[in-house]
């Protein structure tokens, strides 16, 4: 038998892993690593081993192996015995320290905390190029959705030009059923909750935060520039009417809570980049339109790849477990091989263009007076401040109208003054709706 046939056959020494949480998604991974060891060590090149589980309360887990309990995050996530640290606890402290405490040990990290990535993630990739180990977070966008690493990876040769999609499965679904319905928002959150779409306290959710922080992450992969939560436009989806979502019916539209991130380039062929979370008026067409309840989908524009589409169940215990383990297999392999996975890319570090400067359109509702030249001074507020309209339609009611004005492209800042000088006009009753829109008019 040869030295390299006796090399092959020589059993590798067990990946040990830290786990931090054991909740809905913890669980799930902590399951996986018993119930598919045999499989998963074949695919890793080695075994690959629970040392350990921090959980607030180890008295809570009565269907773990006591021995593997812990309340002392810190102690574990530095111990010897560890080398992969999988992070499910989710927020920013202490999860920032403990996580940081294991790169400088030496322990590659997996997370699936987009909170932390998006206000934190330089100092995590610095420590972990610091100590030569890997920092994976598959799992922090779209659950399931094979995403992050075709950016970080299949896509690395390309230039990527746009990534939109939709990152929440809450607000998607309630605004789905909205649609479906023709129900208002409080109602469907309601029922959304009674289903478990929605968590007690849908804050995160419907207000954009949970998409604001995924949307700092896509922008960050796709344009190598370090984009913060803090630098993404935020509009949740609490006034979006049942009569918003009929005007965009009678468009031949549906309006879904978008994360868009753009690279922009100004007149003056200088690149920025566009990261925003907000409703948005898209056509029936379009590929994300027929993305309907809690399921995540991602549209991504590249120069040589052209259009992409990534869909799935972006959220949910098995799911999110899934990306979890596709991303501790990763790390095992390179820990087999003695290699390092892909490290941060932000050499771009293009600036980040406020929203008032990006180019969007508008659909704005209005309640005016039934009688001539109405018209003629809505145009004239929108020609003022150098917006031009791509269609209006009117519908008449008794001694009021309504008008709705679809514009073109206009620096966001731009269709905002115009709105608001409208709202003053005599012949305005109510500015009923404003809402961005996607896509060709139909």
């Amino acid at each position: 038998m040869s030295a390299s046939a006796e090399r092959s056959d020589t059993p590798k020494r067990a990946i040990r892993v830290a786990l931090l949480g054991c909740g809905t998604v913890g669980g799930e991974v902590a399951r996986l690593l018993t119930e598919q060891a045999g499989e998963l060590a074949a695919r890793a090149g080695a075994p690959v081993e629970l040392a350990g589980i921090a959980v607030r309360r180890p008295d809570k887990h009565p269907e773990l192996p006591p021995e593997l309990l812990t309340a002392d995050a810190e102690k574990l996530v530095t111990s010897d015995d560890v080398d992969v640290v999988v992070e499910l606890v989710g927020g920013i402290e202490p999860v920032r320290s403990w996580l940081l405490a294991a790169l400088k040990a030496g322990k590659s990290v997996v997370t699936a905390n987009k909170a932390l990535l998006a206000e934190h993630s330089a100092d995590l990739f610095e420590a972990a190029d610091a100590a030569g180990v890997d920092l994976y977070f598959e799992a922090a966008v779209a659950g399931a959705i094979p995403l992050l690493r075709p950016l970080r990876e299949s896509l690395a040769g390309d230039r990527i030009t746009r990534v939109m999609g939709i990152v929440n499965g809450t607000t998607n679904y309630i605004l789905s059923a909205m649609d479906s319905t023709g129900a208002g928002y409080a109602e469907t959150l309601d029922e959304a909750s009674r289903l478990g779409y929605a968590e007690a306290d849908p804050t995160a959710d419907v207000d954009g935060y949970d998409a604001a922080s995924k949307a700092a992450i896509l922008a960050s992969l796709a344009f190598h520039t370090r984009v913060t939560a803090s630098d993404v436009h935020r509009e949740g989806i609490a006034d979006v009417t049942a009569a918003d979502l009929g005007a965009a019916r009678v468009l031949g539209r549906t309006v879904k809570l978008l994360a868009i991130c753009e690279r922009v380039t100004d007149d003056d062929g200088v690149e920025s980049v566009s990261a925003r979370v907000h409703p948005v008026m898209i056509p029936r067409s379009h590929q994300l339109a027929g993305v309907n309840g809690a399921f995540n989908a991602v549209y991504v524009e590249a120069d040589a790849a052209g259009e992409l589409m990534f869909y799935g169940q972006g959220a949910g215990g098995a799911p999110t477990a899934s990306a979890v383990l596709g991303d501790l297999v990763a790390v095992a392999r390179n820990q087999v091989a003695g290699g390092r996975g892909p490290r941060e890319s932000a050499y771009a570090a293009l600036p980040v263009r406020p929203m008032g400067q990006t180019p969007t359109r508008y659909h704005v509702s209005l309640s005016v007076a039934d009688r001539a030249g109405v018209l003629a001074q809505v145009a004239q507020a929108f020609a003022a401040h150098g917006v031009s309209i791509a269609a209006v339609r009117q519908l008449h009611v008794a001694d009021r109208a309504s008008l709705v004005v679809v514009t073109h492209q206009a620096p966001d800042a731009a269709l905002r003054s115009t709105v608001d000088e409208i709202g003053r006009l005599d012949v305005v009753h109510q500015v009923v709706s404003v809402m961005r829109v996607e896509g060709e008019d139909q």
